[in-house]
């Protein structure tokens, strides 16, 4: 059964932003995957957990793949590739995950661009597509994201997007090797203050 699933292409919704397309991975993406993570590590590495040695390899990829699945299938977490509609290159990944349901209707939101295609604007506008994807299909009524203090980018991002600066959490996430403090944000879906 695993190998049917490694097999066959993911399905899963298609939610299109300005100039981007975002879908759930596929196997036929991990060599692009890969290569962008691969040439990103540097620029990435300062804001991110640190990569299992293992990390880029079709074996890892695979296991990626299916716990995507799994959460995905229990509604629990939505992972997409950003792709440029231009050309459709791999720009970076968008995830809402932590989906939680009932008095909180409530999910995190995670990403990262590619270094080559940073300062772009596909991190805005995956992250418009993927909150207007949380509210507009999922009916969700909150979505949260953290960053490092430090990543002004980041930062810019979730400004531009209507998300508001709500807190700071000490010792919040494990980054690069050592706990780092983080900047709460959060966007609420009343039709107010969301950048558009």
């Amino acid at each position: 059964m695993a190998l049917l699933d490694w097999i066959n292409e993911a399905t899963g919704p298609v939610v299109k932003g300005r100039g981007v397309t975002l879908r759930p991975p596929r196997a036929s993406d991990h060599e692009a995957w890969a290569a962008e993570r691969l040439a990103s590590h540097a620029y990435l590495q300062p804001w991110e957990p640190l990569w299992p040695e293992d990390d880029l390899t079709r074996a890892a990829f695979k296991r990626r793949l299916s716990i995507y699945s799994r959460e995905m299938e229990a509604g629990n977490a939505w992972p997409f590739f950003i792709f440029a509609d231009s050309d459709q290159s791999l720009v970076g990944a968008i995830t809402l995950s932590n989906v939680r349901r009932g008095v909180a209707e409530t999910g995190t939101l995670g990403y990262w661009i590619g270094r080559n295609f940073a300062g772009r604007g596909y991190g805005t506008a995956g992250v418009r597509a993927m909150v207007g994807y949380a509210f507009n299909d999922l009916n969700l009524h909150r979505v949260e994201a953290a960053c490092v203090p430090e990543n002004a980018a980041s930062r810019r991002v979730l400004e531009k997007t209507g998300f508001m600066l709500e807190g700071r959490a000490r010792a919040y996430l494990k980054i690069n090797g050592a706990w780092a403090d983080h900047l709460l944000f959060g966007v609420v879906n009343d039709g107010v203050g969301r950048g558009g």
